[in-house]
């Protein structure tokens, strides 16, 4: 039995006319493959809609409660679309995802998976031409409702393609594939036909919220080949897979920027061994997540540590270090919110030499500073003033020679 998992966002299912779009591209699946399953989201704005409400209600919700709350979103999603499938003959019916069930650990909010019942979704196909599965949620081992994560239907959908050997996910979303970076502040930014899973993970590291970075994770882990597409025309997409050595020719395959960035100084740190362990594991006990560290040369018997954190952890991080800092005998905090970070990404970094010094002449070229630089085997990162990204990014895209009209 061939079976096919497609995932339909948010604005994919937004309205009656958005989802009777989306159920003609179960009836293509259907045409392809004996049998279809179809993850959907949450219709456009409900999540958030009712995590406000939550506010409304506590000022502190549990994190339990709102995953109850927030997973009616996918439920009314997935019980309407059911219907229309009804409606045209098509044997279907909706689970969520105690129903499987997806067995998740009990982070509420961000749980992962751990398993899913391949028998009891194979028992329900042979019933049904098509299972609506309601993305973003799962359930604990002993009952209780979770949810994913923003962006979690994206992880639902690859999950049960792996958890069914399926040869094929399709991602429908309001964009037509990957591109080499943002259209929106790069005109001459070009969609991809295929992209590696490491350079995708890079890319969605980065904040490109074209795949839920847990969803690539899944999707190279268990070789699941994803194709992006858009629910609104019949584009050909990007499909996310195994690189190969035609992908290995290419030096740079995208650019990807980051806005959401803080950067946080300990300054005068006395320089003995111990201090990085006395300031980052306060931050990894919060689940705080530290990117970009730098340690000055020691002056002194002190040095300086600066790292770089999500802006939305900037609070915290703070309240932590100033406790940290009086009790190992650092001199100050300090932080800076007009930062971001820009990357230029490519599997074809691992054989060839010359990227970064080439990213750093044109950046340089046009009065550019870099703050900060992290590398790794496949991406270059720097930290640079959050005004500058639109032209950085711009300048590193024509740099590496992803412009359209190089013909490539």
């Amino acid at each position: 039995m061939k079976i096919l998992v497609q995932k339909f966002g948010g604005t994919s299912v937004a309205t009656l006319e958005n989802m009777k779009m989306v159920r003609e591209k179960v009836r293509d699946g259907l045409k392809r493959c004996d049998k279809v399953i179809a993850v959907l989201s949450a219709r456009a704005g409900e999540t958030n809609n009712l995590l406000a409400l939550a506010d409304a209600w506590s000022p502190a919700p549990d994190k339990a409660e709102c995953d109850v709350l927030v997973s009616t979103g996918e439920q009314v999603s997935v019980s309407l679309f059911a219907m229309l499938l009804k409606d045209i003959g098509l044997s279907a019916r909706s689970m969520l995802g105690w129903q499987i069930p997806i067995i998740t650990d009990d982070d509420f909010g961000r749980a992962r998976i751990l398993s899913i019942d391949k028998e009891m979704l194979l028992k329900q196909l042979a019933d049904n031409d098509v299972l609506v599965v309601a993305g973003f949620q799962g359930c604990t081992r002993d009952g209780r409702i979770t949810t994913l994560g923003r962006g979690g239907s994206d992880t639902s959908a690859v999950a049960l393609a792996a958890a069914l050997d399926s040869t094929l996910c399709e991602i429908y979303t309001d964009v037509d594939g990957v591109y080499t970076t943002d259209p929106n502040i790069c005109s001459s930014a070009r969609k991809m036909e295929r992209i590696a899973y490491d350079e995708m993970l890079e890319m969605a590291s980065m904040g490109a919220k074209v795949l839920h970075i847990r969803s690539v994770e899944f999707a190279k882990k268990y070789r699941v080949p994803v194709y992006v597409r858009s629910t609104f025309s019949d584009d050909a997409g990007t499909l996310v897979t195994q690189e190969d050595s035609t992908m290995e020719a290419v030096l740079v395959s995208g650019i990807a920027y980051d806005k959401d960035q803080a950067r946080v100084t300990l300054a005068a740190v006395p320089d003995v061994p111990g201090m990085a362990a006395a300031v980052f594991g306060p931050l990894s006990e919060q689940g705080i997540l530290v990117d970009m560290i730098v340690q000055n040369t020691s002056q002194d018997g002190h040095t300086d540590m600066t790292f770089t954190i999500p802006r939305k952890d900037l609070s915290q991080t703070l309240e932590i270090m100033e406790n940290v800092a009086r009790e190992i005998g650092a001199d100050k905090v300090l932080h800076d919110v007009s930062v971001a970070k820009v990357s230029a990404i490519g599997v074809g970094m691992r054989n060839h030499s010359g990227v970064a010094a080439r990213a750093f002449a044109a950046l340089t070229q046009e009065g550019i500073n870099i703050l900060m630089i992290s590398t790794s085997e496949i991406k270059i990162t720097i930290l640079i003033q959050e005004k500058y990204v639109e032209l950085a990014v711009r300048i590193l895209h024509d740099a590496f020679g992803l412009d359209w009209d190089l013909g490539c």
